[in-house]
This record gives structure tokens, sequence and C-alpha cells, in this order.
């Protein structure tokens, strides 16, 4: 098992900045994926971002690219998402998410989320 933590969210204006990050406790000597998702009100879960145990290769959804930075650091098992340029639809409850498979493949163990809203 594996328990994932968020922490960074909070409230920001349009175009400005938010570190997420996801500390990784249990079963951490695995080798894991991770990704990021979000959820905003009304709306189905979406992919936002994922990296590969190595960190070599890093995967997002056009709606971030250019903007959000997935980053780990596996000597501290925690996994970053920055987030630069935010827009009002960046707004909604973020998680991280961890897998034994790849970056692409199915999720098995999920953080609690964590807050972003981006006002106009």
């Amino acid at each position: 098992q594996v328990q994932l933590v968020e922490s960074g969210g909070g409230l920001v204006q349009a175009g400005g900045s938010l570190r997420l990050s996801c500390v990784a406790s249990g079963r951490t000597g695995s080798s894991y994926a991770m990704g990021w998702f979000r959820q905003a009100p009304g709306k189905e879960r979406e992919f936002v971002a994922a990296i590969s145990w190595t960190g070599r290769s890093t995967y997002y959804a056009d709606s971030v690219k250019g903007r959000f930075t997935i980053s780990r650091d596996n000597a501290k098992n925690t996994v970053y998402l920055q987030m630069n340029s935010l827009k009002p639809e960046d707004t909604a409850v973020y998680y991280c998410a961890a897998n034994l498979q790849g970056p692409l493949d199915e999720y098995d163990y999920w953080g609690q989320g964590t807050q972003v809203t981006v006002s106009s």
C-alpha cells in the first residue's frame, strides 16, 4: 500500500503560480509512476500530467502543456506540479496518484486532493 498526501493548493489570481507537492509513504521502495489529475465542480476527473519512475518521461494534457511542469524527487518520495500562468478554468481539486505499471496506465493509489482556486 502507498499513502499519498497532497499540499500546496490555495487561492491565486489569474496569471499567478502555485506549486503542488505530493508525498508518498508506505511501500515507497517500489518503482511507482506518478500522476496528477483534477476534478472541477460538475465535471469528471481528468488527467493533468504524469511522470515515470526515473523522471525521464513526462506527459501533459494539452490544456496545461507549456504552463505546468511535473517533476519528482525520489529521495524525498515527493512529486511536484509547478503551475504557472494559471487560468480560472484551472480551478479544481487536484489529486496525486501512483501506480506500478507506467505513467499512462491505470492508477491504483490516490491522495485526498488539494483545492486550487484561480480568480479572474
